[in-house]
C-alpha cells in the first residue's frame, strides 16, 4: 500500500521502489470505463498499490453503486472528490462548483439525484473515509494528489490558466501536483514545478472522440517521465446504461460523440478547442537521487 511520506506501515521502514505509477480521474459512474482501466493496468503490469484515482468515482453516468464496488474491489488508491464528499454527507447537491445559472448546474441536479438514490450506506461510509490528498515520491520527486485545487476540492484548474496553476503550485511544498476535476488532460510546468492532470476515464475529453484519458509516471534513466494516454473502451454499453437511467441524456450522447453537452465550465482556450483531437503529452523532470521513492507496506 502506498502511504503518505510521513507515515510507515506499522513498524516497517520506508522502502525504495522504481515502479510505474498509473493515475486517472473521474470514473463518473462509468462501470465499463473502470473495467477497461483495470484491464489496461493489468496489461501494463501495474498493481493496485501503484494506481491512484483523483476522485469523483460517482457522477454523470448510469451505474454509480456498481462503479464504486468495482473501484473498491480493485483496491487502488482514491482521493476524495467533491462528489464523494457530498454523497458521504448526504448533501443536497454535488458541490461541483458550477455557476447557478448554467446548463452544467441544471444537469447536475438530475444525475446527482439519480446517484443519491442508488449509493448504499456502505459506499457512503467508504467515501467518508477517503483522504482529501495523498503525498508520495518517485525517484526523489515529491508529489501531491488532489482532486481540484490545493485547498479547494472543487476548484477547476485548466491547462490554459497559467497564472492559476502558478498560484496553486506555490501553495504546495512539493515538486509535482497531480490534479483532477477539470476533466481534460494536460501537463504544465511552472519553473521547477509541475501540474499534471492525467484526464478522466468516465467521460471523453470534449475532443470529438469517445476515448478517455489516463496518465503514467515512470522512471526513465536519470529522469522521471510524465505522460498522458488515450484509453479506448466499449463506450456503447456505457451510453446505453446512462440512457436507461433517464437522468443524463446529454452525457449519454457525449459518451458516443466525444463532445460535452455544455461548455459552461471551460475557459476560452479550451472552449475553442472543442472537437479538436487532443494529442498525448509527455514531460521529463530530472530525478532527485538518494531519496526514497515510496513508502510501502
Amino acid at each position: 500500500m502506498l502511504l503518505p511520506l510521513n507515515e510507515t506501515a506499522g513498524n516497517k521502514q520506508p522502502m525504495k521502489f522504481a515502479k510505474t505509477v498509473l493515475v486517472f480521474g473521474g470514473p463518473y459512474s462509468n462501470l465499463r470505463a473502470i473495467d477497461a482501466m483495470r484491464q489496461t493496468a493489468d496489461q501494463l503490469g501495474i498493481d493496485a498499490a501503484h494506481t491512484i484515482c483523483t476522485g469523483d468515482v460517482v457522477a454523470y453516468c448510469g451505474e454509480p453503486e456498481e462503479t464504486v464496488v468495482a473501484v473498491r474491489t480493485w483496491g487502488c488508491h482514491v482521493v476524495a472528490g467533491n462528489c464523494e464528499q457530498q454523497l458521504a454527507q448526504n448533501a443536497e447537491d454535488c458541490g461541483c462548483g458550477f455557476d447557478a445559472d448554467t446548463a452544467c448546474n441544471r444537469m447536475a441536479k438530475d444525475w446527482y439525484s439519480f446517484a443519491q438514490q442508488r449509493i448504499s450506506p456502505h459506499s457512503r461510509a467508504w467515501m467518508a473515509a477517503l483522504p482529501d490528498h495523498l503525498d508520495f515520491s518517485v525517484a526523489g520527486r515529491t508529489c501531491r494528489v488532489v482532486h481540484g485545487g490545493i485547498d479547494l476540492v472543487n476548484r477547476f484548474v485548466f491547462g490554459s490558466e497559467r497564472d492559476l496553476i502558478a498560484q496553486e503550485l506555490a501553495k504546495a511544498d512539493v515538486d509535482v501536483v497531480i490534479g483532477g476535476h477539470a476533466g481534460l488532460p494536460f501537463i504544465a510546468q511552472v519553473g521547477a514545478r509541475l501540474w499534471f492532470n492525467p484526464g478522466v476515464i468516465g467521460m471523453p475529453a470534449n475532443d470529438g472522440t469517445p476515448d478517455v484519458w489516463y496518465g503514467l509516471i515512470e522512471i526513465d534513466g536519470a529522469d522521471v517521465m510524465f505522460t498522458t494516454h488515450r484509453l479506448a473502451y466499449d463506450h456503447a454499453p456505457a451510453a446505453a446504461a446512462t440512457r436507461a437511467g433517464g437522468h443524463a441524456d446529454g452525457y449519454a450522447a457525449a459518451l458516443a460523440t466525444g463532445l460535452w453537452p455544455s461548455l459552461d465550465s471551460l475557459p476560452p482556450d479550451e472552449r475553442t478547442a472543442t472537437g479538436r483531437a487532443i494529442q498525448p503529452q509527455s514531460l521529463r523532470l530530472p530525478a532527485k537521487v538518494g531519496l526514497p521513492d515510496y513508502v510501502s507496506a
